[in-house]
């Protein structure tokens, strides 16, 4: 075994902040030490609390496992770019939150929603504190797939302030401008006032201690996105899509601009749902409707992890229109596709 044999084989793995290989990325130092079988090295990561660490190194010793030999001893040290270190005066942060995530599409008419709401269940189901609120301002559907559309939120005081608190329905707390206005009412709000909407609900709202954040976002990019970039301390972003190549295009577009480098928030991987329909009563068919395996394809060219395909089934729809999302019902077959891609999340 020799160094170059270690080399080619990271060059296999890809990095889904960037989709560039630990190579190319720079992210291999030059300390490589061998000895018969062991093999040591140390990767070199932005900030220690990057999102993709323990993925990427278990992909690392994959890697070395399964292009040089399936019985060598890996050992991989981690270095970091830059110290994530919390000042002792620092100001209390805008949310606290382990885990920031935006829920992202290019368009609208995916499912976006139904997979922000679903993961949140799954995630509460799991034993997670979770937010979820939804920012997309146009088109609140959150409270209605949580059965909260009459629901209208109180204020509480907490430390001399005067804060909006979160309505909780099956174990996740959730805000959103649906609570606020009228349910047959559209919002005609321009870019600077639907923007600040979208702040106070971050941060005016008694949100708590929390695992897991999610923003189900409004579809494209907009003065909300940026706002919602500029104010959160995002930690991953998901885009969901459907495999029909209009919705990969504008998919494809969120990615670019989470990863664009003034943004620079890592893309946790992407959704690919409506991935086909099968009916109930041929169980072993599958109808590609909108394309065959797009999203898993547009993830492979992008160099980010294809979280999962869900099925085009009557019974999310269903579930969702009814305010009762798929999650919460237990064994559910509909139900592990979000399950998974949470238990993704976490590992």
């Amino acid at each position: 075994m020799y160094p170059q044999q270690i080399t080619d084989a990271l060059r296999h793995v890809r990095y889904p902040g960037t989709g560039k290989d630990l190579i190319e990325g720079g992210m291999l130092e030059d300390d490589i030490r061998i000895s018969g079988m062991e093999v040591s090295f140390s990767l070199i990561f932005d900030k220690d609390n990057d999102p993709f660490l323990r993925s990427v190194l278990r992909a690392a010793e994959t890697a070395l496992k399964t292009y040089i030999n399936q019985n060598i001893a890996v050992n991989i040290h981690t270095k970091f770019r830059q110290a994530h270190i919390k000042p002792q005066n620092a100001e209390k942060p805008v949310i606290d939150a382990k885990q920031v995530i935006a829920v992202h599409s290019g368009k609208g008419g995916v499912g976006k929603s139904t997979v922000a709401a679903n993961m949140a269940v799954a995630l509460a189901k799991a034993g997670y504190r979770v937010g979820l609120l939804d920012a997309d301002i146009h088109g609140p559907s959150i409270p209605k797939m949580f059965n909260v559309e009459a629901a209208r939120p109180v204020s509480v005081e907490e430390d001399g302030r005067t804060l909006i608190e979160p309505v909780e329905q099956y174990g996740v707390k959730m805000l959103s401008i649906g609570f606020f206005v009228e349910a047959d009412k559209a919002v005609i709000w321009r870019g600077g006032m639907a923007s600040n909407a979208v702040r106070q609900l971050v941060q005016d709202a008694h949100w708590g201690a929390l695992d897991y954040f999610l923003i189900d976002m409004p579809p494209g990019t907009s003065d909300i996105h940026l706002t919602l970039i500029q104010t959160l301390p995002l930690t991953g972003a998901i885009v969901v899509t459907t495999p029909q190549p209009v919705a990969l295009a504008d998919a494809e577009k969120g990615v670019e601009m989470f990863r664009n480098e003034k943004v620079n928030i890592p893309v946790l991987g992407l959704v690919e749902n409506m991935a086909w329909f099968t009916p109930a009563e041929l169980p072993q068919n599958r109808y590609y409707i909108f394309g065959r395996d797009g999203g898993m394809q547009l993830a492979g060219r992008l160099g980010i992890p294809l979280l999962g395909q869900i099925p085009l089934v009557q019974s999310i729809r269903e579930a969702g229109d009814n305010g009762l999302p798929i999650a919460l019902q237990q064994g559910h077959p509909a139900a592990r596709y979000f399950e998974d891609i949470c238990r993704q999340l976490d590992s």
